[in-house]
């Protein structure tokens, strides 16, 4: 898959060359989900994709990807379900706990400078993320002044985003990446536990933007001072990543900072001259 530059190395090859009809069958099916119902994933990268979609293809007991792309082009609702599969929805709270630490030692005492906030986290997923930067700013003193837009193409994903509802199976571990991240107290100073699941305080999301954005098609929508974007462009090919890497660019003010996956980077990159190295090991950038 083309790549951002030798360090983004995704688990996303397969270990036999794949079946030319299968190539075929998924880009059909990806056009044919493009005119139907005007979501990209043209652009997407085919090994991942097509895994997915072969699996896809057996949970609804379809013979093949092209008896899927039939079904799903006359049931929305399918494609509701496919979207599941079209999509990557892993995460976890304080994931890498030193790009946290960094961001809370490093970029929010550049951050609080600015008498109000825009944050926007681009591929939230299940919103593992953007409750944790909503923790980060209530305990550095910058919550009430931060507007946060939080957006993804799964509508599924961002319902569950909103609602901030997670297994207290998972608790510990969140736990324990925020206390590695450098958090000011207990995780769970931040939800209330019941009913074998964790909710976290309505409050602290009184000023997130739940959206459905594409990086894929849509364009900017608001001038921000920090924009993460975690493990998302590894699962573009090149010209994808570099559109959205014009989105970021676009969107940040001068002196605004970017954030990335640890195997992502933009080195080779068409906007790299837009952004300075902030903290490099925590793939931190800041527009030039």
């Amino acid at each position: 898959m083309p790549r951002l530059d030798a360090e983004v190395t995704p688990d996303l090859g397969d270990a036999v060359v794949p079946d030319p009809a299968v190539e075929i069958e998924v880009e059909l099916l990806l056009e044919a989900v493009f005119r139907r119902y005007q979501q990209d994933f043209r652009r997407y990268a085919r090994s991942s994709l097509r895994r997915r979609l072969l699996q896809a293809a057996s949970r609804f007991d379809c013979a093949s990807i092209s008896e899927l792309q039939g079904r799903v082009l006359r049931d929305p609702r399918l494609f509701g379900d496919l979207m599941q599969y079209l999509t990557v929805q892993v995460s976890e709270m304080f994931r890498d706990p030193p790009y946290f630490r960094a961001l809370r030692e490093q970029v929010l005492p550049h951050l609080a400078t600015y008498p109000f906030l825009k944050v926007w986290v681009a591929g939230c997923s299940m919103g593992e993320e953007v409750w944790s930067l909503l923790v980060l700013l209530r305990e550095e003193g910058l919550l009430d002044r931060t507007v946060l837009y939080a957006t993804d193409i799964n509508p599924v994903a961002l319902e569950a985003a909103r609602a901030g509802i997670y297994s207290n199976d998972r608790m510990p571990g969140f736990s324990r990446s925020y206390l590695a991240a450098g958090g000011r107290g207990s995780l769970s100073d931040h939800y209330r536990s019941a009913y074998g699941h964790a909710r976290f305080d309505p409050a602290l999301a009184a000023q997130v933007v739940f959206s459905d954005h594409s990086l894929a098609t849509d364009a900017v929508f608001s001038e921000t001072h920090f924009v993460s974007c975690r493990n998302v462009l590894i699962y573009f090919e090149r010209p994808l990543q570099d559109r959205a890497l014009g989105l970021f660019a676009e969107s940040l003010v001068h002196g605004g900072f970017l954030g990335l996956g640890n195997r992502e980077s933009l080195r080779f990159s068409a906007h790299a001259s837009a952004f300075a190295d902030f903290d490099r090991g925590q793939r931190i950038y800041r527009r030039r």
